[in-house]
């Protein structure tokens, strides 16, 4: 109802099953898309701690829109990053490629991983990497090739807020949802804190606002610390319509002049 624009072709279909009345078990369709990993780095942060628990979360986050293995696979990749970043250690990029490895032993996933963490050991740029798992063009919204990106830059950045989202989103492609996974991991370690001044004097984001999101993350911390189920922070349906409204007028115009010369 709220005309969310921008996402994928996945999460609108899973959308559209709920809404017909599907049951969230058999909401999701076969998709290796990276909006799971999106939604996973609170997950992390809340219950990583308890990592069974945080697994069954993940995947149930990630099933009601996305059944692909590989999709489940890269968001509890993204809790378990951003469980680590919130513990204020920092980690090595192999220490970090064998503790998943021990989750999810799956061969292509591990080889992907491996090699993003010996890409940061070498000291090699997220350029360099993008390239090499022919992602030089850009980030494709592809869990596996959002993923080994997103978490070089993160092994490479892990307490600089600004340098990890800009050398994500310099990567192009899907930068929007890389940007915010990235961001997510990140953020988990350095908080409010961490982000530049400018980038929240200029955040526009009506009919939200950075107190309103202020309260929400506090809300959700003294949930998440008692364990217990808190109500949601309303919003005003109307506005957040109207808004969707005319944002989802400005994504359709940017997708119709990319068909236009020049390309």
């Amino acid at each position: 109802m709220g005309l969310p624009a921008g996402i994928g072709m996945a999460t609108l279909r899973a959308i559209l099953k709920l809404w017909l009345g599907f049951p969230a078990m058999k909401s999701g369709v076969f998709s290796a898309g990276n909006g799971p990993a999106m939604r996973a780095a609170l997950i992390g942060v809340c219950f990583g701690d308890d990592l069974p628990r945080m697994r069954t979360l993940v995947r149930a986050a990630t099933r009601i829109t996305h059944t692909d293995p590989k999709a489940e696979y890269g968001a509890f990749a993204v809790a378990l990053a951003a469980h680590i970043a919130s513990s204020a250690v920092d980690i090595s990029p192999a220490a970090f490629a064998e503790a998943l490895h021990q989750h999810i032993p799956d061969d292509e996933f591990s080889t992907l991983v491996r090699a993003a963490a010996g890409s940061v050991t070498r000291g090699e740029s997220a350029e360099a990497f993008a390239g090499s798992i022919r992602c030089g063009a850009g980030v494709s919204g592809y869990m596996y090739h959002t993923l080994p990106c997103v978490l070089h830059v993160w092994l490479t950045h892990q307490n600089d807020f600004r340098a990890a989202v800009t050398a994500m989103v310099r990567l192009g492609g899907d930068s929007d949802t890389t940007g915010a996974i990235v961001g997510a991991i990140v953020g988990a370690r350095v908080g409010k804190g961490g982000i530049p001044a400018v980038w929240l004097d200029h955040l526009v984001e009506w009919p939200r606002s950075v107190a309103w999101m202020e309260q929400l993350g506090a809300r959700l911390a003294s949930h998440c610390a008692a364990q217990t189920n808190g109500a949601s922070l309303w919003i005003n349906p109307a506005a957040l319509i109207a808004r969707n409204a005319v944002f989802m007028l400005i994504v359709l115009a940017h997708g119709f002049r990319r068909l236009l010369p020049p390309y």
